[in-house]
């Protein structure tokens, strides 16, 4: 099985920055793209950013310019490097990964890790 594990979460005023990671393990045989998603209290879950195995990048518009994702292929993870921080970007923050492992090879499935806090203060 694939697990992701996120951390990097925590309290931090506005305009503060703030480095989540999320790394995967398991019985990996690839990682296609990995993304970042939050929800907020009371809102649907929605898309932070995403990387390609390619490292091509997309963001949310409300993050553009504040926020960065990268990923380390090596140690099979991703991070979000958030500055310029927003009471609006408290949520909980999400990773996924489109994963193959060796028992599916080429097929693959979208992992989610369980979550890390982020609260922004005013």
């Amino acid at each position: 099985q694939v697990q992701l594990v996120e951390s990097g979460g925590g309290l931090v005023q506005a305009g503060g920055s703030l480095r989540l990671s999320c790394a995967a393990s398991g019985n990996i045989f690839n990682i296609n793209n990995m993304g970042w998603y939050r929800q907020a209290p009371g809102k649907q879950r929605a898309l932070v950013a995403t990387i390609t195995a390619s490292s091509a990048t997309d963001y949310a518009d409300s993050v553009k310019g504040r926020f960065t994702i990268s990923r380390d292929n090596a140690k099979n993870t991703v991070y979000l490097q958030m500055n310029s921080l927003k009471p609006e970007d408290t949520a909980v923050y999400y990773c996924n990964a489109a994963v193959s492992t060796t028992a599916t090879w080429t097929r693959y499935l979208t992992y989610w890790g369980q979550g890390t806090q982020v609260t922004v203060s005013s």
